[in-house]
């Protein structure tokens, strides 16, 4: 596959302090790529830099064989970022209407429309929806000039399940038609069920890159889950050899090891009062996690 994306060993510093170190990265077309990484962990500049908004202190960004802030560049990507911001007293149409006429071979009106899920809203003033529904016609704007890269920014932070779904429907379709994704997300199970790849940044550096097979199997924890009965508290699993993380939620306890056998038998051994038990694989976010506090500790 041609690769659209170079960051070669690329820094990032904002008087003096880093926030992107050494960072390098290809990516291919058609690929759909989350940037995963905690609050702070250097996501957003790096994108910014993707974009042209930002030049890297040192090292050197490629899109498409060009630079980011290049015309070439800028007529093929598309972006739909954190902060929503609308076009006082301009119609969800017009406002579409105005970004299709930005670019040389923009989407068809009707079909930003559709992907966007707002037909029926079309007539509305922008200023007068939802919060979800203006990050849809975020993506309506995003998608204007056929992007043949497109890069999405906590895209679905305020949709309601609805319209997550129709949003993560078109990214699917979008990505089996050779446009390239890069997403951020707080929603690490969005991120396990659309992504090709996960490449986890910590404190502005790449700490994991892989399928997310890879990145869930590579971390070797795998998670306990029961119901507890009033006669257990939280101090009696305290201090059990084995356990990485334990979370309460209600009587519903998971615990992370990278031993479960054996902590299912240190369990059972100790007569605790839980019931309904059940031992699986670690999910991405359990992975996530592993990582980013195995990084901390580095």
């Amino acid at each position: 596959m041609q690769t659209v994306i170079t960051m070669d060993h690329v820094d990032k510093e904002y008087k003096g302090t880093p926030a992107v170190k050494d960072l390098s990265l290809t990516i291919q077309e058609g690929t759909v790529t989350a940037l995963l990484g905690p609050n702070g962990a250097g996501k957003t500049t790096t994108v910014s830099m993707l974009l042209g908004l930002q030049k890297p202190t040192r090292g050197q960004i490629r899109i498409l064989g060009g630079a980011p802030d290049q015309p070439q560049a800028r007529q093929s990507v598309g972006a739909m970022l954190q902060d929503i911001s609308v076009i006082d007293r301009l119609t969800v149409r017009e406002t579409i209407e105005l970004f299709r006429s930005y670019y040389a071979k923009p989407l068809a009106l009707s079909s930003l429309l559709a992907m966007a899920g707002l037909e029926k809203e079309q007539n509305k003033f922008a200023t007068s929806l939802s919060g979800g529904q203006k990050r849809r016609l975020d993506f309506a704007l995003a998608m204007a000039g056929d992007p043949k890269i497109l890069y999405l920014d906590e895209p679905t932070v305020g949709m309601d399940v609805g319209s997550r779904q129709l949003f993560w429907e078109s990214v699917r379709a979008m990505a089996g038609k050779g446009r390239t994704i890069i997403l951020t997300t707080h929603y690490l199970d969005e991120a396990d069920s659309i992504a090709d790849r996960i490449v986890v940044i910590n404190q502005g550096k790449l700490i994991a890159d892989g399928t997310p097979a890879q990145i869930k199997s590579a971390q070797g924890r795998r998670v306990i889950t029961f119901t507890a009965g009033e006669r257990l508290k939280p101090d009696a699993l305290s201090g059990i050899p084995g356990i990485l993380e334990t979370v309460w939620s209600g009587r519903k306890v998971k615990l992370s090891s990278p031993d479960t056998d054996q902590l299912i038998r240190t369990l059972l051994s100790r007569d605790l009062d839980i019931r309904d038990i059940e031992i699986s694989a670690g999910g991405l976010e359990d992975a996530f996690q592993t990582l980013i506090q195995g990084d901390a500790s580095l």
